[in-house]
């Protein structure tokens, strides 16, 4: 799988599963992975991060887990909102047949499973939760943010996880700048070497925003 990364639309050789104990949403739970999708040996750090610090999701509407993986934030989001309808979208073609096989394992009807031109263009998101891959590059992360935060319901938030030491605070810079008098943007939380944040679209703003930074 030379030249592969996670973020490659269709990786190289066979889909080979192989199966993965983690805790999610309070359950232990037997899962499978892959080579070729992110952290495909077990729940990487910011994502831990990112979902030991986030409130509750949304009861209901549509939620959205941006860059799957595997699906940890999907099937998270799945669990403690089963009446909500969970977006896992993945450009990597395996990350998303994992996610599927992973909802299918634990019997989420309520995970749709979509590449990124799948998803209708009228669904609005009552949150986005995300592990965004910095790694990228600077324009396509820029492009792909751009192409979703927009997406949010009047007053709903996205979640971003970012280490700082791969540019967490320049990139909240940018969105600070990019979205001014649109998106509100703040440093929610700090951890393990990684910045939690939270960008809420002002509509319907009548406050302030609080923050946490730990």
């Amino acid at each position: 799988m030379a030249g592969d990364h996670y973020f490659s639309a269709q990786p190289s050789g066979e889909l080979v599963a192989r199966p993965l104990t983690v805790t999610l949403a309070g359950r232990e739970l037997t899962l499978q992975t892959a080579g070729g999708v992110f952290s495909p040996g077990g729940l990487d750090v910011g994502t831990g991060v990112l979902l030991g610090h986030v409130p509750p999701p949304p009861p209901s509407g549509d939620l959205l887990d941006l860059g799957c993986g595997w699906g940890p934030i999907a099937l998270t989001l799945a669990l403690e909102s089963p009446h909500a309808t969970v977006w896992a979208v993945d450009i990597n073609e395996r990350a998303r047949e994992l996610t599927r096989r992973n909802a299918a394992l634990l019997g989420l009807d309520n995970v749709r499973v979509a590449a990124p031109d799948e998803v209708p263009d009228d669904v609005r998101f009552m949150t986005i939760w995300s592990n965004p891959p910095i790694r990228i590059g600077k324009n396509e992360l820029h492009g792909m943010l751009d192409a979703w935060l927009p997406r949010l319901r009047e007053a709903a938030d996205a979640w971003l996880v970012v280490a700082r030491n791969l540019g967490s605070d320049s990139l909240q810079r940018w969105m600070d700048d990019r979205y001014r008098g649109e998106l509100a943007v703040s440093r929610f939380a700090t951890h393990k070497g990684f910045r939690v944040l939270r960008v809420r679209n002002r509509t319907g703003l009548t406050g302030p925003i609080s923050t946490i930074q730990g």
